[in-house]
């Protein structure tokens, strides 16, 4: 029974792919929410000082440029995983200031990056941003997709980060 209901809905799934033209393929646009600043909070004390820190390095490091400050929010080991930075706290701050040739701006009073969500669970916060992008097939045209940052910390530092980086890309 449940083999030719499944078969059924693979059927179904089929007829509606199938049937649907490519130019109906709608798309929800990716917004941030209207208080980020509020998701970078958690009653957990080891939570919320992971998210403080996640805070400080988007508005102070990624925005701001103050990477005269990495110390205070990455260990020295940071293990990079975006294959454009090496790893090291050095390595970051070397490919920001020497490779993106990056200058300092006034850190602002509030984040200004859009977030679409935080999620903090053991020693891991991870961040979701809209990102806009232009439309391969008509470079006239723009969408929205979703980037993330992931960070592992240990005794509040970050101490490994993930996104979904390319080589050359960013």
């Amino acid at each position: 029974m449940r083999l030719a209901m499944s078969a059924q809905y693979l059927i179904l799934a089929a007829a509606l792919t199938l049937s649907t033209p490519q130019f109906s393929v709608a798309q929800e646009a990716v917004v941030g929410v209207k208080d980020a600043d509020a998701l970078f909070t958690s009653p957990d004390p080891t939570l919320n000082r992971n998210k403080q820190t996640t805070y400080k390095i988007i508005k102070e490091l990624l925005e701001a440029n103050h990477w005269d400050r990495a110390d205070q929010y990455l260990t020295e080991r940071y293990i990079q995983h975006n294959p454009n930075a090496a790893s090291g706290r050095q390595g970051v701050v070397d490919y920001f200031t020497k490779v993106l040739k990056v200058k300092p701006t006034p850190i602002p009073d509030k984040m200004k990056t859009k977030i679409v969500s935080v999620v903090a669970e053991g020693d891991i916060v991870t961040v979701a941003y809209p990102r806009e992008m232009k439309d391969p097939k008509d470079p006239s045209k723009s969408y929205t997709t979703t980037w993330f940052d992931s960070w592992r910390f240990v005794d509040g530092k970050a101490d490994e980060h993930w996104d979904p980086a390319t080589k050359g890309g960013k």
